[in-house]
């Protein structure tokens, strides 16, 4: 059995940026022309302080040209700092927000193509919480923080170069008291930060996911009486969430130690500073451009400590989001996959010596051998827990088959495209999915867009016009969210008129009557009937009156074939006329 990959709650972060290098590639002239403008910006800021250090020489040697020149040079800089400080931010703002829409479309889109068994074995609420909470806080960050980042570096660093080029004494002096001190206070928070940040996403996306089931369960959990218990247990998992979002918070305010730091480095500067002076080896404005550069150094700093609970935690979830787009990659493409061409539009749908397990220790189903003839109907008959839905998703390729091959038309499913996969093999569950919107629009999702006019014809095929007629608005009818207008039965029969718009090859219905009234199960049952004679009909089913419509009956049992059906002889579809699809 292939094993499914488990997200972590607490992400690897180490490498987070080389893996997230082949989503930031499509962006980089825009990231590089944004962070160029950045570094101008910072550039602009720092020459501030040599030009009030030259202003203060000239008004000491009364040199009023020099002092003119100085003002008129502070004028530009600061008006070309303010213009470069938004369009800097700009532009930044727009590449970071186009790099959190690849993201965000790349999950969207791997979510959608992902194995049914690596989504069946996370919590919806998980994969929902890092499908669009993470998304949703790296988008934040960059509106909010990810400039003030950029110019915060770029600003200590140009700091550190003028000031060597004054005094590298006077540099070494400030910087030997501030680093080491700095020094410590951050690997004092860098040593709990990712353990604190982590737990606190994965406490977070705990309680996201406990509360989207809560909703989901909301019927059965006051039917049953169980809400007093599942409250217990949601309360229990928010005061861990809380306990977690408090460790990080104690964490991140480590990092204010650092402006106390700041005010020792500026006592000792002004110090230091005044004594050279006093021996005449530095003039009064080498000392006023440390006084300004340095408030831009503290201020860096500052800025970076301040910001660093942010990079943590945008660091964390994108290392999160990572791992959710790495597990959920879709996988190669085959070799030589099939083409549109090549496969025939109706075929043989069949599995050969298939064997399939979701735990290493058990099997669910044992070297299953089954062949479905061209228009055959076929019901699917066992005890609950046989494997009878484990078998309609490897025969709609769903789940691809531990061992053995499942074949359209002679070609294993898994070499055959997924549109064309899912253009000639449609899976009608138990459970059927609506969209908010009328019934029309949940008709409507399906290839080729069928319009108006191909769903009432097709409606009328089915012999359902007059149970469309009974519900007031037809085709215009509101659904309600999730479907909570209709009924599940209603929401059946829609299912079925979904799938027959697509005009598969096979059609597989699985416990399509198990939970419906017996009128809406005779009305699903004559629709079935109404098929074309050359789609192939698989039922999984319990209702009797279901299975005596089938020609051929197949029965599980522990996941074995204990009857194939085949002493029925091989069955042949009602020639009922042709289905209309267009």
């Amino acid at each position: 059995m292939a094993e499914q990959p488990l997200l972590e709650d607490e992400a690897d972060q180490r490498g987070v940026l080389r893996r997230a290098a082949p989503y930031l590639r499509p962006h980089r002239a825009k990231l590089a022309v944004a962070l160029a403008v950045g570094l101008a910006d910072s550039a602009a800021l720092v020459a501030v302080a040599p030009l009030i250090g030259l202003a203060a020489d000239a008004v000491t040697d009364r040199e009023r040209g020099t002092l003119g020149l100085a003002v008129l040079l502070l004028v530009l800089f600061a008006a070309a700092q303010l213009v470069l400080a938004r369009v800097g931010e700009l532009l930044l703002i727009k590449g970071g927000e186009q790099v959190v829409r690849t993201l965000r479309e790349q999950c969207v889109e791997n979510l959608a193509t992902a194995p049914l068994r690596f989504l069946e074995t996370h919590r919806s609420g998980e994969l929902l919480r890092r499908a669009t909470g993470e998304v949703a806080a790296l988008a934040a960050f960059v509106r909010l923080h990810l400039r003030n980042l950029v110019a915060s570096a770029a600003t200590l660093l140009f700091t550190l170069v003028v000031l060597a080029g004054y005094s590298w004494l006077l540099l070494l002096v400030q910087l030997a008291v501030f680093l080491p001190l700095t020094f410590l206070v951050t690997r004092w928070f860098q040593r709990d930060a990712g353990a604190a940040f982590g737990g606190k996403a994965g406490a977070e996306a705990t309680v996201a996911a406990t509360f989207s089931e809560t909703l989901t369960a909301r019927e059965a959990l006051q039917t049953s009486r169980g809400l007093p218990g599942w409250t217990t247990r949601f309360e229990r998992e928010n005061a861990h969430a809380v306990r977690a979002a408090r460790r990080a918070l104690r964490v991140e305010n480590r990092i204010d130690l650092v402006s106390l730091v700041e005010g020792l480095a500026l006592v000792v500067l002004l110090l230091v500073g005044g004594w050279l002076v006093g021996r005449g080896s530095l003039d009064i404005g080498a000392v006023v451009v440390f006084v300004v550069a340095g408030r831009n150094l503290f201020d860096s700093f500052a800025d970076l400590s301040q910001l660093v609970g942010e990079v943590q935690t945008a660091r964390t979830g994108l290392a999160r989001l990572l791992d959710l787009l790495a597990a959920t990659e879709p996988a190669p493409a085959p070799a030589r996959p099939a083409t549109r061409a090549e496969l025939p539009p109706r075929g043989e749908l069949r599995c050969e010596q298939v064997e399939y397990a979701y735990r290493a220790d058990g099997k669910v189903l044992h070297a299953m051998t089954l062949a479905f003839p061209v228009g055959s109907r076929t019901g699917v008959v066992g005890e609950t827990g046989s494997g009878k839905t484990t078998l309609s998703k490897l025969l709609c390729g769903l789940y691809p088959p531990d061992a053995g091959t499942v074949s359209f038309a002679g070609t294993d499913l898994r070499e055959i495209p997924e549109p064309e996969l899912r253009r000639r093999i449609v899976l009608v569950p138990q459970e059927v999915r609506m969209v908010s919107g009328t019934i029309a629009d949940n008709l409507a999702l399906v290839q080729g867009d069928p319009d108006r006019a191909r769903i009432e014809r097709t409606v009328d095929q089915l012999g359902l016009r007059e149970w469309l007629g009974e519900l007031p608005g037809g085709l215009d009818a509101e659904v309600g969210q999730r479907g909570g207008n209709l009924s599940a039965g209603e929401r059946q029969i829609l299912g079925l008129v979904r799938a027959v718009l697509a005009d598969p090859a096979v059609l597989v219905l699985d416990e399509a009557t198990a939970d419906i009234d017996p009128a809406t199960a005779a009305r699903l049952e004559h629709a079935l009937d109404e098929l074309r004679a050359d789609c192939t009909l698989v039922v999984i089913a319990h209702r009797p009156a279901t299975i005596a419509r089938m020609p051929r009956v197949v029965r599980l049992d522990g996941g074995r074939l204990v009857d194939d059906g085949s002493a029925a002889g091989a069955p042949s579809g009602r020639a009922t006329g042709p289905l209309i699809t267009g």
